[in-house]
């Protein structure tokens, strides 16, 4: 029989109650009343050994529908991707499993290249020129954005576009309340930020403009018309990106971005349930001392070997709190050497491929819909992504498909009152050509 771990003994009991001085347990609790004390039984099931416990959990996670035994079509921010199985292998070593936040050089200097290398791979897929050791998720990176932005400006209205994210936007609106920010959204036209609308709403009043790249309904935003209007106000162009994306579509840097924030679970970080996830920040030289999080840098000792430490930290805990940028307190360091390990096993030629399978792949999926006759919503060049038009209402069919094993595309419903009944398909680089000919069929089929 397997022991996952030792009990405790009477013994240890009577060990640990002598060494405080108490005669019981009951002793401990005599400063609360025994009236609030609560007398009855639990309403949970009765112990069970270890081996039937086991049985009973297995059984309730089979009734999940994981990936293995579905073939899913939902992404919305979570994506299904290849992971090289050296990932899992080397975040499982004890080294980086168990490290924390490694403050002491000398003994640290694997983590920290880990972190380093991370940092160095983001800035060449975003364009920019420095990156931070990661931050929690995508949409934590983006509200840290927008405070950035608003700090660096002295100004206290954030634009951002309702293709983004709508729960990295819910996020904005909760750190926007604290700073007593205005949060304005841009509307979309045809599943595109509206330029018209935004020449509209950008004055010198504005912090940043904020849009994804590619959006939430899988477009390609056109960033070179959106920065140009941007910085025409002196103003902060911040944009969200799927790091993937980056091996094919032109690096936001490139563009003049202020400030490329993503998530990078597209790289060697399983879906789970949403999360954990590792968002990513970078920025321009310009902006450095004003990331949030924390930053590490190359040096030599002295004796001249390569060495790595941690650099800018610009949060209370290391700097006089009135000069803190950020209170992010952690980053996502295992999570991050996921994705840089993920990176690395597939190189730029292997990014460049598993990013082009996903354009292709989805276009595939999107004309054999349209053949079938389900309306596109969109139109336009896409990433992964792209929304259609059901008769039918998402949730109905999604259950007509789950039935069939597939996991059917996001409702958009449940975020944009005007796009009822209309779903946002992923398609990756790991389904098959029977796998999208299957969900065409079925899907076409519900629809009709």
């Amino acid at each position: 029989m397997k022991h996952r771990y030792l009990p405790m003994t009477e013994a240890d009991k009577q060990a640990m109650l002598q060494t405080i001085g108490a005669e019981s347990v009951d002793e401990l609790f005599n400063d609360i009343p025994e009236k609030v004390r609560f007398k009855g039984e639990y309403k949970i099931k009765k112990a069970k050994s270890e081996s039937a416990l086991l049985k009973e959990l297995t059984q309730l996670a089979a009734n999940n529908a994981d990936l293995r035994s579905n073939t899913s079509f939902l992404g919305a921010g979570v994506y299904d991707h290849y992971i090289p199985v050296i990932v899992d292998h080397v975040i499982s070593r004890s080294e980086f499993y168990t490290a924390y936040t490694p403050y002491q050089p000398e003994i640290s200097q694997g983590e920290l290249q880990a972190i380093f290398e991370f940092q160095t791979m983001i800035c060449e897929l975003t364009g920019m020129d420095v990156a931070n050791s990661s931050m929690y998720d995508g949409g934590t990176a983006l509200a840290e954005a927008a405070m950035l932005s608003a700090g660096h400006t002295r100004r206290k209205k954030i634009l951002i576009s309702s293709t983004v994210h709508p729960q990295s936007k819910e996020v904005l609106y909760t750190y926007a309340h604290g700073q007593n920010l205005e949060v304005v959204e841009i509307p979309h036209q045809d599943g595109m930020t509206d330029i018209s609308a935004l020449k509209e709403l950008i004055d010198q009043n504005v912090a940043s403009v904020i849009v994804q790249y590619p959006n939430f309904f899988g477009g390609i935003e056109p960033l070179k018309e959106i920065e140009e209007l941007t910085h025409a106000q002196k103003s902060l162009f911040v944009v969200s990106s799927n790091p993937l994306a980056l091996g094919v579509l032109k690096p936001p840097g490139e563009f003049g971005a202020d400030i490329v924030v993503g998530d990078a679970q597209v790289f060697g970080i399983p879906t789970a349930f949403g999360g954990p996830h590792c968002g990513y920040f970078a920025t321009t030289t310009k902006l450095m001392r004003k990331i949030p999080g924390r930053l590490v840098g190359q040096t030599v000792d002295e004796e001249g070997q390569r060495g790595f430490v941690l650099t800018l930290q610009a949060r209370e805990q290391h700097i006089r709190r009135d000069k803190a940028t950020s209170n992010i307190c952690s980053n996502q360091a295992l999570n991050a050497l996921a994705a840089s390990v993920a990176m690395t096993a597939l190189g730029k030629k292997g990014v460049r491929e598993m990013a082009a399978a996903n354009i292709q792949k989805a276009n595939y999926a999107k004309k054999l819909l349209k053949d079938k006759g389900v309306e596109i919503a969109f139109d336009g060049p896409i990433f992964n992504e792209f929304v259609v038009k059901l008769n039918k209402p998402v949730k109905e069919v999604n259950q007509k498909l789950l039935e069939k094993k597939i996991i059917g595309g996001y409702d958009l419903g449940r975020d944009f009152s005007a796009l009822t009944n209309h779903m946002l398909i992923a398609v990756t680089e790991l389904r098959t050509k029977e796998e999208i000919d299957a969900f065409v069929a079925e899907l076409g089929d519900y629809h009709a």
